[in-house]
Formats: structure tokens, C-alpha cells, sequence
């Protein structure tokens, strides 16, 4: 790796790419940099201090509702004697107490009920999905998957029999039980997911004795399953600010466009067609990841998307790509791309994968460098491009663009479209034109004159033709009568003509 490339900030090491906590598995910047089994731990750690926490502040807030009740009645029972003033002067600063109590046990307390009770939408919501209905087309496209997927579930459930029957019967009662909660919040949902992973990988891994790789493909199909029933009411929910991160990742890759290949050192050229290909097909893969309704499908598309990069970066080189060629390529695809709905797909995935897949194998790797690579647009700045910061800001206000040169002339020089792709093969397009307009004169020359040759030769043609019949002028003669068989010379050995004879009666 140069110093260049190390001092532009695009370089990172594998070891960057791991969990914080030394576990070996692929770390997550969602995550803060944990793998998704020790961000689980954590979670559950906060989560159960913040439990603890609210039981002993609702247990402090009822003692000290008890003890201010108590006091009132004492006050109540004192003797008439005493003047009024004083219950009155103690009711005051029971009504602050009552006011922060109330305050506080309904800002602090409400996530313990979310654990312990169903809860169910309220009015405004209820409005506001209602405003947010889908058109029939996507609503008959999406049953029409969910019957397919469901469908082809139940057929692959037959091929494991006994088991097939408890996972089904598990999958549907966990599908119904989401629905009665769909006013949690994006954690709450990917814990209660995660679980039914975790509990439902233990219960086959005990039914199929350890076999892995059998447990890992009926996971697979659990998965798809489930979050296809579960696509609308997890995706991109209400509680998150998922939309308002996916409009602002779009707006800044929009204000990115200016950014070329020379100035992220892609080592890519795509001149070459199979080059220009791979390109393609990568950001077309990385568009397709929006359309896919299930987390392992939408790895999927990410995972071809890679393999399309390192297609390019080999085929270029001549050589097999490197991680240090693959992340600043990947960073200008999806400059190239920008995807729909990125950050909302991307903490989709975080959430509601299998974990098996994330923390290990080719799926997890090209994910987290996804995850690097968005992080990187996101705190791209001037001396990550190693420009000057008032040029930065210019370029990123519109005001100016490195691709538009500050000369007076309306065409840029020759080096300048040297170095741009773009200008060059808009030369080499012109010079091909001018060629081919060169030729075309010639090829319009030689008709021309070809023309005219056949004319002169067929003016020649029709003068020899009319000497010649002005010298031997054209005679027709009567042809000569003659018998039948007047030219045959055995005419005199013939016998005399018969005589008719008259017979008297």
C-alpha cells in the first residue's frame, strides 16, 4: 500500500474489519464495531440494567407516594384547634410531588410494560399507515410472493417429516405473536427475531444431532419464511429515523458526483469492455439489493456485487485483487449506484440476518466492507481526497466541478481530456467520425466517377452500333417458294405421279 493511499484514509487493515472485543468474528459499525453475538450480550446487559433501574424507581416513587399519603393523614386527624393554614401549606408541595412523580414514572416506566403487556396501534397511527397504503399492484405482488415462499416452506417442511411439523407450527405462532407487537421499537423487534433464531438453530441442532450444515439450510428456509411474512411491519419501521438517514446518505452521494476514479486511486479501467462490463453488473447488483425482501437475498446481491469488483480489479492488473484495491473501488461503485433506501437496507440486514452469516464467511466479509465504505462517503472531507478544502467545498456546493476547467474557452485542453475518461473517448469518438467521414468522400468519389465511365461507355457502344448499321444497311427479302420436297435428291428415282382413270358405268 503507498503512502498515498494510506494518507487518504481509504486503507484499511483486516484486523479493522473485526469485532472490538478480540471474538474473531466481523465487526459491524451499526454495532459499534461488535460482531453481532457480542452486541446481542451487550444489549442485553443495558437492557437489564435499565430494567433494574426502572423497577427501583417505580419501587423509590411508590414509597414516596406511600410516606406523602401518610403524611397527609396525619395532618387530617390533627385536632380542629389548629389553624387551616397548615394542611393547605402541606397540600402544596404534595401537588409539585405528584406532578414530577406522574412525570417521571410515565417517561421511565413505559418500556417495562412493553415487555409484559400486548400492545396494539393507536388512532394517529393507525392514520398514518392508512396514508401510507400501498397501490394494488404491490400489494398483489407482494401476496403473490408470500404465497410462493410460502408454498415452497411447506413443501421443503415434508422432506424432514416429524421436525418439519414442530417447525412450521414454531415459525406460525412466532408470526402471529409479532403481530400483536408492532408498536416496539427496531431493537426490541431484532431481539425478539434473534431469539427465535437462537432458540430454533438449538432445538434442530438437537433433533439432527449436530449436524450443522443440515441445521444451517432449514435456518435458511425459516428465514426467508419469516421475513417475508414480516417485510412491511420491520422494514424501515415508524420508530426509526431509518427514511431520514436513507434521504440524507442520497442527498450526500448526490453532491458526491463530481468524485472521479483518479481521485479515490480505483484501480480500474474502464476503457477495456470486460472491465466496463463488471462495472456494470456491480452497480446494478447493488441497486437490485432494494428489491429483495429477505436479509440473506439482499447479502446475496452485495456478495455478486464484490465478486464483480475483484472481476474488474483482476482483469485490469492482470493480476488478483487485493483488500486495499477493494475497498476504494467499492466506495466508487456505490458513488456510481447510489442505492435506493441504503441505510435502511443496511441496518435491515443488521438486524434481522441469521448471525451466522454475518460474523463469518464471504457474506459477512463483503457486508462490513459495505458498512466501511458508507461510513467512509459519510466523513468523506478534503484531505481524504487531498484537496484543498475551499476547492472541497465548492465542488460540494455545485459551484464549481474538477471536470469543468476555469479557462475562457469552451473545450478543455488536451491534457485535461487526457486525464479525464470521459473527454477521451468523446476525442477518440470524434477522431473515429472524422475518419469515417474521410472515407465516405472517397467511397461518394469513386461512385461518381464510375458513373460517369459507364456512361461514356455506353455513348461509345451506341456509336459503333449505329456506324455499323449505317455501313451494312439491313435488307429484307421475300423468302422463295418451293414445294415440300423440293430439296430432297432422291427426288428422280421416285415413281410417275398416278393418272386417274374414268371408268364408264
Amino acid at each position: 500500500m503507498s503512502q498515498w493511499m494510506v494518507r487518504r484514509g481509504i486503507h484499511m487493515d483486516q484486523s479493522e474489519l473485526l469485532c472490538n472485543k478480540g471474538c474473531g468474528y466481523y465487526g459491524n459499525v451499526a454495532w459499534q464495531g461488535l460482531c453481532s453475538k457480542c452486541w446481542r450480550e451487550e444489549y442485553q446487559r443495558a437492557r437489564q440494567k435499565q430494567i433494574q433501574e426502572d423497577w427501583a424507581l417505580a419501587e423509590k416513587l411508590q414509597k414516596e407516594e406511600e410516606a406523602a399519603y401518610a403524611s397527609i393523614q396525619g395532618a387530617q386527624s390533627q385536632p380542629p384547634s389548629q389553624p387551616q393554614a397548615q394542611p393547605q401549606a402541606s397540600l402544596a408541595p404534595f401537588s409539585k410531588f405528584e406532578e414530577r412523580k406522574t412525570n417521571e414514572k410515565t417517561r421511565k416506566v413505559t418500556t417495562v410494560k412493553k415487555f409484559f403487556s400486548p400492545s396494539s396501534r393507536t388512532a394517529p397511527k393507525k392514520e398514518n399507515q392508512e396514508g401510507k397504503i400501498p397501490s394494488p399492484s404491490i400489494r398483489r405482488q407482494s401476496s403473490i410472493e408470500t404465497d410462493r415462499v410460502s408454498r415452497d416452506f411447506v413443501e421443503f417442511l415434508k422432506t424432514l417429516q416429524k421436525p418439519g411439523r414442530e417447525v412450521h407450527k414454531q415459525s406460525s405462532a412466532f408470526i402471529e405473536i409479532m403481530a400483536n407487537k408492532k408498536d416496539l421499537g427496531a431493537d426490541e423487534l431484532s431481539e425478539c427475531v434473534q431469539d427465535f433464531y437462537q432458540n430454533m438453530s438449538d432445538r434442530l441442532m438437537t433433533n439432527f444431532k449436530g449436524s450443522s450444515e443440515r441445521v444451517e439450510q432449514v435456518m435458511d428456509e425459516v428465514e426467508m419464511y419469516i421475513m417475508t411474512r414480516l417485510y412491511k411491519s420491520v422494514f424501515c419501521p415508524e420508530t426509526t429515523e431509518d427514511e431520514k438517514k436513507d434521504l440524507a446518505t442520497q442527498n450526500r452521494i448526490r453532491a458526491l458526483h463530481w468524485v472521479d476514479i483518479q481521485m479515490l486511486c480505483v484501480p480500474v479501467d474502464e476503457e477495456i469492455p470486460a472491465v466496463s462490463d463488471n462495472v456494470v453488473k456491480a452497480i446494478t447488483d447493488v441497486i437490485e439489493m432494494d428489491s429483495k425482501r429477505v436479509p440473506r437475498d439482499k447479502l446475496t446481491c452485495i456478495t455478486r456485487c464484490s465478486k464483480h469488483i475483484f472481476s474488474a480489479i483482476k482483469i485490469t492488473k492482470s493480476e488478483p485483487a487485493s483488500a486495499d484495491d477493494f475497498l476504494p473501488t467499492l466506495i466508487y461503485i456505490v458513488l456510481k449506484a447510489n442505492p435506493p433506501r441504503l441505510q435502511s437496507n443496511i441496518q435491515y440486514i443488521t438486524r434481522f440476518c441469521n448471525p451466522g452469516r454475518l460474523m463469518t464467511g464471504e457474506d459477512g466479509y463483503y457486508f462490513t466492507n459495505l458498512c466501511c465504505a458508507v461510513a467512509f462517503i459519510e466523513k468523506l472531507d478534503a484531505q481524504s481526497l487531498n484537496l484543498d478544502p475551499v476547492d472541497f467545498e465548492r465542488y460540494m456546493s455545485g459551484q464549481a466541478s474538477p471536470r469543468r476547467p476555469q479557462v475562457d474557452s469552451g473545450w478543455p485542453q488536451m491534457d485535461t481530456a487526457a486525464s479525464i475518461p470521459a473527454l477521451a473517448q468523446v476525442n477518440q469518438n470524434l477522431d473515429l467520425l472524422s475518419g469515417l467521414g474521410s472515407r465516405q468522400e472517397r467511397v461518394l468519389e469513386g461512385a461518381r466517377s464510375m458513373q460517369s465511365d459507364l456512361i461514356t461507355w455506353q455513348e461509345s457502344v451506341e456509336r459503333e452500333v449505329q456506324e455499323i448499321l449505317e455501313k451494312y444497311p439491313l435488307e429484307i427479302r421475300p423468302p422463295a417458294l418451293s414445294a415440300i420436297d423440293s430439296d430432297n435428291m432422291e427426288n428422280d428415282r421416285l415413281p410417275l405421279p398416278l393418272t386417274p382413270q374414268v371408268f364408264a358405268g
